[in-house]
């Protein structure tokens, strides 16, 4: 193995006297060497992010180490003062977070960001601080470095902010790398990249890695490693090879069991009666590359039709901005369409207005891809269910009836009605997200990634759910995914969008045992791990 770069050794972080359990993490035991990538593995809540946080002097102020040592380059991090942490990260540890639009500042502009690094450690000139910034730029990948150095990061995609916070966590030559969930709400494509790049980047330079992590796929891309937590105590670890084909512990082979296949099972597929046809649906979007700059024309949609008969799911699959997030909004009515025509349930959803479009919305139920977001954290869950039959005339008293009702469909104790969305894990969250979309008793579902942001046996637990309601209630559902692997468990037929067009639509065990187009081909070769 090669030279020791980062050790801890039996860590133990103590947690606050109301939390569910006493330690965050316990007697935990890793080493990531010079030139290795070490990938920590676990489920939310496992302890993962817990771990990256004391690597770099970013604890939570009621989280404390009880016990157990973390030594970097010989140097016990976990007795270093602000002073010396200052000093210390970036240049020697580096970080780069799940959310570069929560981590980056939505204010400066990327070029800013960047040197900042430099500024903070007193470095460089302004002229050579900024000759590094595009020489960064160019060597992580972005397009046009000079341009994307001078916008904002709402200005540029999720893969070119991902692509910009990494060159940041490079800039001055960190021996250490912590890379924390980096690719979880990155699409297929944009994933794959970003994975390369790290692992080109590591290997040119020679640095340490520690990736977390809760997708297997992306273990078998890049590790070198595995350290597997669960409940904040290490379970299983050894190389990516025996952990992955050789798992040891139950909770290791349950993580790799809950991966889902690409192998579409068989679906009993729709009857004949259409609940939603769309036609010649097209949305422009007008907006502008910089602060002062030219005026930039986007079609979202592009002449898109479909059909989705009675107890069938579509899956709607494509990159970031290839349209798919802008179709479901628009057959919600969420968004107006410039041209063509949605009907849903017999309903005809484009043209209606004021009481006739509020009685044609109960055909259609949306659930958000993160439901902490969509549901009102100021309001009681059973409320929060209840709203939209309460306002479509139903006494409050038995749509409250029907919220707990509801509550217990989806897996949840009907008591939990009088609990507020902070009260729940992400997963349940999303149960509530799915019982209130089926509050009106709608003939089509819209579900906008509503598993991204969930780890892989919660994820599990979320589709087998949505697979069972379907088959009980026979539902219809538009389900939009940027995770193949899930478009195949839960879709009967697949659309592939490509800048707001569908380039390929068949049914999916057909897709993934043929896949026609280029694109759809390209997408498949991209899935981490998948060729590995």
């Amino acid at each position: 193995m090669s030279d020791a770069l980062l050790t801890v050794d039996r860590l133990t972080m103590a947690l606050p006297p109301e939390a569910d359990r006493p330690h965050a993490v316990s007697d935990v035991s890793f080493v990531v060497g010079r030139g290795e990538i070490v990938c920590l593995v676990g489920e939310s809540g496992s302890g993962k992010s817990i771990c990256a946080q004391a690597l770099m002097g970013l604890l939570p102020r009621v989280i404390r180490p009880e016990g157990g040592a973390i030594a970097f380059q010989g140097r016990d991090l976990l007795a270093l003062g602000p002073s010396d942490w200052r000093a210390m990260r970036g240049r020697a540890i580096a970080m780069v977070f799940q959310e570069p639009m929560t981590a980056l500042n939505p204010v400066m502009r990327i070029g800013d960001q960047i040197t900042e690094v430099f500024e903070a450690h007193g470095l460089l000139s302004p002229a050579e601080r900024r000759a590094k910034a595009l020489a960064l730029a160019g060597e992580v990948g972005l397009p046009d470095p000079a341009r994307i150095l001078g916008a904002f990061p709402h200005e540029i995609s999720g893969g070119q902010r991902q692509r910009a916070m990494i060159a940041m966590a490079l800039a001055l030559e960190p021996a250490l790398l912590v890379a924390d969930e980096p690719t979880t709400a990155l699409d297929v494509t944009t994933q794959a990249q970003i994975l390369k790049l790290i692992r080109d980047l590591q290997r040119r330079r020679g640095m340490g890695v520690l990736f977390i992590t809760h997708d297997f796929g992306v273990v078998r891309a890049i590790a070198d490693s595995v350290v597997v937590l669960q409940k904040g105590r290490v379970v299983e670890k050894g190389t990516a090879e025996a952990v992955l084909t050789r798992p040891q512990h139950p909770y290791t082979r349950a993580l790799l069991d809950a991966i889902p296949s690409l192998s579409p099972p068989d679906h009993a597929g729709g009857d004949e009666d259409v609940v939603c046809e769309v036609k010649g649906l097209t949305k422009t979007h007008a907006s502008r590359s910089g602060l002062f700059g030219e005026a930039r024309v986007v079609q979202a949609a592009r002449d898109v039709s479909f059909v989705i008969r009675r107890g069938e799911t579509l899956g709607l699959v494509g990159e970031s901005g290839s349209g798919k997030t802008t179709v479901a909004r628009l057959v919600t009515r969420l968004l107006e369409a410039d041209a063509g025509t949605i009907r849903i349930g017999g309903a005809e959803m484009t043209a209606a207005s004021g009481a006739r479009l509020r009685q044609a919305r109960r055909h259609v139920q949306m659930v958000f891809q993160d439901p902490f977001a969509s549901l009102n954290p100021r309001r009681r869950i059973g409320l929060s269910i209840a709203d939209g039959p309460i306002a479509a005339g139903v006494p409050k008293a038995k749509a409250l009836e029907r919220a707990r009702a509801l509550l217990g469909m989806v897996g949840l104790d009907p008591r939990s009605a009088d609990r507020y969305p902070h009260e729940f894990s992400g997963g349940q969250r999303q149960r509530v997200a799915i019982a209130r979309a089926l509050a009106l008793e709608p003939q089509l579902i819209v579900a906008d990634e509503p598993v991204s942001a969930l780890d892989v046996s919660v994820q599990k637990q979320v589709l087998e759910l949505l697979d069972g309601l379907k088959a009980r209630l026979r539902l219809s559902m538009l389900f939009i995914t940027h995770d193949l692997h899930v478009a195949a468990q839960v879709c009967d037929r697949i659309a592939v969008m490509r800048r707001g067009e569908i380039v390929e639509m068949r049914p999916a065990r057909d897709l993934f045992a043929a896949p026609e187009h280029p694109y759809t081909r390209e997408l498949l070769a991209a899935v981490p791990g998948l060729h590995a």
